[in-house]
């Protein structure tokens, strides 16, 4: 029995299909779902999703949202879903510097919107970068 895996952004539909496991970073750490999983509600954090279908691996860099899971259909809400391959490391990395040069500019106690949107930024980047990253070789 397999598992109906949608995954949407603000901007797009980035994936809807059947799939064998999905893991995903959860409030509490990496979360495994297989078909027939209890039904949940849950928070998404920023970090790598990883489904399986028909034993091939593919892994996403994700922000933030949410995630309902059913018996047969999870649904991730999220603000960033982005395979290894359009991850453009330079673009990233000078994203990355901006927001931490950002973030010193910020002064402690103040602007705590502000401080929490860079933030944000901060570790949708460094996913991206981990992601990315994760496969080159020396």
């Amino acid at each position: 029995m397999p598992l109906k895996l949608e995954i949407v952004t603000p901007e797009a539909r980035i994936f809807s299909d059947e799939v064998d496991t999905v893991v995903l970073p959860g409030f509490e750490g990496e979360m495994g779902v297989l078909p027939s999983h209890a039904p949940l509600v849950t928070t998404l954090q920023v970090g790598e999703l990883r489904y399986t279908k028909g034993g091939k691996t593919t892994e996403l860099a994700v922000g933030e949202g949410l995630v309902e899971v059913t018996g047969s259909t999870t649904r991730v809400l999220t603000d960033m879903a982005i395979g290894s391959d359009d991850i453009d490391e330079k673009a990233v990395e000078e994203a990355l510097e901006r927001a931490k040069r950002a973030l010193e500019d910020l002064k402690q106690g103040e602007q705590q919107s502000e401080v929490a949107a860079v933030m944000a930024m901060i570790q949708r980047s460094t996913a991206q970068l981990h992601l990315k990253r994760k496969r080159k070789t020396v």
